[in-house]
């Protein structure tokens, strides 16, 4: 009998896999295994509609319970893989029993990166990335006097607006001079700071967080590195992510020693070990839109991955070639951006940053390799066309309103 495909994580990446295997016309057992209880959900609304309280927890499904047993796709919730034997194509669980696998789909997303200063600990200091945190963390929210976001990147400003949206009192505490500061230009940077303040929510740079005091277990403040305090019972902290290269990296596979810190993969996705891939959050792969190797978190990357090993499997190979994109929403503002602009050299503004709907061009050589799109939908589909094409118009025409994009 056919031990057929295991996916190892129910995230995003893993339920894509195994979607697009039975959509493929793949007919083996699959199996997929995840750590969390639930059956398998998305993640990008538990900073937002979830808790705000508009999106409950069945709505969240990436899909039914049933559609699994519809599928032939078994289901292993609450479960741990914790060893590969590669030599006999076997997966360890931690159960106690072992999951024989023709085709191994590493799909291990990542953790939270821990606050790393004393008080961390103490009742009241919180993370997000699983519904078991966000179930938490809007509890908390409902009750908390004075709230902290440790954190100017995505997850934090997007919980800050969630917070403030519930009118609750909320600073961010970012240690750059800027919010999102790896990933956006200034101009982007300093309209959502303008717009966060504007709304409210207090913001603070190059804030460097030393300690969390409390009281009796309890979180009741930050001490910053200037010596001043910021009153808090509720601190969330949202400063990235570390990606889960543990099993990978005990079963020999090859993972980057620096920067991207991803299980390295091929153009196909697969790793070193044939009959071994990886996607989503834990893998790095040469993107042709960056010029280097890059581990991406991002849906986009996550469920694009998926079905590209899931033809591979099902014997329709194709390389891996798909434009990055990504997404945030805060209050009432979109930002959508496409490429990577990593090593931009020049940067174009398209519309009105005071109007609160504009793109920046992002270029590097002449070339455009990203653009970011706040609130303005039109522009970033266009430029999501462009960008996957290798399109690129001249920093003239990108930033006249009067030259339709969707034309070049």
């Amino acid at each position: 009998m056919a031990a057929g495909v295991v996916i190892v994580g129910s995230g995003q990446a893993g339920f894509q896999t195994a979607s697009s295997l039975r959509s493929e016309g793949y007919d083996g057992p699959i199996r997929l295994i995840g750590e969390e209880p639930h059956v398998p959900y998305q993640r990008p609304p538990l900073s937002k509609a979830f808790v705000l309280g508009k999106q409950d927890q069945a709505r969240l499904l990436l899909r039914p319970e049933k559609y699994y047993g519809d599928h032939q796709i078994e289901l292993l919730p609450g479960e741990q893989a914790v060893s590969i034997d590669t030599a006999g194509r076997s997966l360890a669980l931690a159960s106690g029993g072992k999951i024989r696998y023709d085709t191994l789909v590493l799909a291990l997303g990542a953790r939270n990166r821990k606050l790393p200063v004393p008080g961390a600990d103490l009742e009241g200091v919180c993370y997000l990335r699983t519904l078991a945190e966000a179930i938490e963390l809007k509890q908390r929210i409902e009750i908390a006097r004075e709230i902290v976001v440790i954190g100017g990147g995505f997850i934090g400003l997007e919980v800050a607006a969630s917070a403030r949206t519930l009118g609750k009192p909320v600073t961010v505490l970012e240690a750059f001079p800027r919010l999102m500061a790896r990933v956006v230009a200034p101009v982007v940077s300093e309209f959502f700071r303008s717009a966060h303040t504007a709304r409210g929510v207090e913001i603070k740079l190059n804030a460097q967080v030393k300690e969390i005091r409390g009281a009796g277990g309890k979180a009741e403040s930050a001490l910053l590195a200037d010596g001043s305090t910021i009153p808090a019972d509720l601190v969330v902290v949202g400063i990235g992510v570390l990606p889960n290269l543990e099993l990978a990296c005990e079963a020999g596979l090859e993972t980057a020693a620096g920067p991207p810190h991803g299980i390295t993969v091929d153009d196909f996705l697969r790793t070193r070990d044939g009959g071994i891939f990886a996607i989503g959050d834990c893998a790095e792969y040469h993107s042709s839109f960056a010029g280097s190797r890059v581990r991406l978190e991002s849906v986009q990357n996550a469920v694009d991955q998926a079905v590209c090993v899931a033809r591979t499997i099902a014997g329709k190979p194709a390389p891996y070639h798909a434009a990055p994109w990504f997404w945030s929403d805060q209050f009432d503002l979109r930002l959508q951006m496409v490429g990577l602009p990593g090593g931009y050299d020049r940067i174009v503004v398209r519309g009105s940053p005071e109007a609160g709907k504009f793109s920046v061009f992002y270029y590097n050589a002449a070339r455009l390799c990203a653009v970011d799109s706040i609130n303005s939908p039109i522009d970033h589909l266009a430029a999501r066309k462009m960008v996957a094409a290798g399109i690129s118009p001249s920093p003239e025409q990108a930033a006249d309103l009067s030259v339709n994009l969707k034309t070049l």
